[in-house]
């Protein structure tokens, strides 16, 4: 299965041991296969970079991001034409996911889930997506 993480639910899964770490078990598991554009593994990166110095975790937060950032497969942007989210920011996640073919975005943010299955690609929260993954 395929998916597009978006940011803060790397930057989630990074810091603390909720639901998306639990996202990010299935892709150590082989379950699920992500997918990423250089501009979303950026805006990732630096999210979670931030937590980890603002928040300093009480674990190894900076080798679960690099370990992140070495398992995600790269892809080309697909080209989107006009703007699809509200938020421009959002764009992004929406042509890896075309270009990855992914099954899913998954997700925390309002402007993303509010698109709902644009292009055919369903926007979930990590809770529904870890009711669909199961296993």
């Amino acid at each position: 299965m395929r998916v597009v993480l978006d940011a803060n639910v790397v930057a989630s899964a990074v810091c603390w041991n909720g639901e998306s770490y639990r996202c990010f078990v299935k892709l150590a598991r082989r379950q699920i296969f992500a997918f990423g554009t250089i501009e979303t593994l950026a805006e990732a990166s630096g999210i979670a970079s931030h937590l980890i110095h603002t928040k300093n975790p009480g674990h190894s937060a900076t080798a679960r991001l690099n370990w992140y950032l070495e398992k995600v497969k790269m892809v080309d942007p697909a080209p989107l034409g006009k703007q699809r989210s509200r938020d421009a920011r959002d764009d992004p996640y929406l042509a890896a996911a075309l270009a990855a073919h992914a099954n899913w975005i998954v997700s925390y943010d309002k402007d993303l889930l509010a698109l709902e299955k644009p292009f055919g690609v369903e926007i979930i929260c990590p809770a529904q997506f870890l009711k669909l993954v199961k296993g």
